[in-house]
């Protein structure tokens, strides 16, 4: 008998370690040439908006909060080799749900009419240590067009219950040549509010009926 935890356990671990407010405030008061001050919110929605754990998130400079750079919203489906693999989302309209990742008044208003699939550009994570790796999904499908350019997306992450280190770079598509992302390395946040106690309990996803 194994002693692993189950897909779902292992699902409802990884997102209560992605729930939250994360700030590279450090990073960026150590080298304020290279990294700006940076602040990513991973919010739970509702579970029945997916009828799954699902998240909005946002990423955006701490001196603008009401101006994201970055919107998606993310559902997590558990597979049976323990892995979680994360389908992405855009919006539609974008600037709508700006702050709703610290207004429930603007989450209300996003609906499953709102979203744009991104195609090749889900996240696989897998158990680290104590906490997660994740990496875009196999087959270099997530393509960015960037300075005149067409680019996949080498996404890492890095999660633990406290920190969130992450790297986007694009290379472009038939010379593998580094086009845009940082060359100084990776972003380094640590978690400022943890909403972890929005995530679904796994007694609650084992036993739906109890909702």
């Amino acid at each position: 008998m194994s002693d692993s935890p189950s897909p779902v356990a292992t699902l409802v671990d990884l997102a209560q370690q992605m729930a939250g407010d994360f700030s590279n405030q450090k990073q960026s008061f150590d080298d304020p040439k290279t990294f700006a001050h940076i602040r990513i919110f991973f919010r739970p929605l509702p579970f029945n908006f997916f009828s799954a754990v699902g998240f909005y998130s946002e990423q955006t400079y701490d001196y603008d909060l009401w101006t994201p750079y970055r919107q998606g919203v993310h559902k997590l489906v558990a597979r049976d080799d323990n892995s979680i693999y994360i389908e992405n989302y855009g919006l539609k309209d974008p600037v709508m749900y700006a702050g709703a990742s610290r207004n429930a008044d603007i989450m209300a208003t996003i609906t499953r009419d709102c979203l744009v699939p991104r195609c090749g550009c889900a996240m696989v994570f897998r158990r680290k240590g104590d906490g997660f790796f994740g990496e875009v999904e196999p087959g270099r499908q997530c393509l960015i067009p960037r300075n005149g350019k067409t680019t996949y997306l080498v996404s890492e992450v890095e999660l633990t219950e406290a920190t969130w280190v992450s790297r986007d770079r694009g290379f472009e598509v038939d010379t593998d040549e580094h086009i845009w992302g940082s060359a100084a390395g990776p972003l380094k946040f640590e978690k400022k509010e943890s909403f972890a106690h929005e995530i679904p309990s796994l007694e609650d996803l084992l036993t739906p009926a109890a909702r």
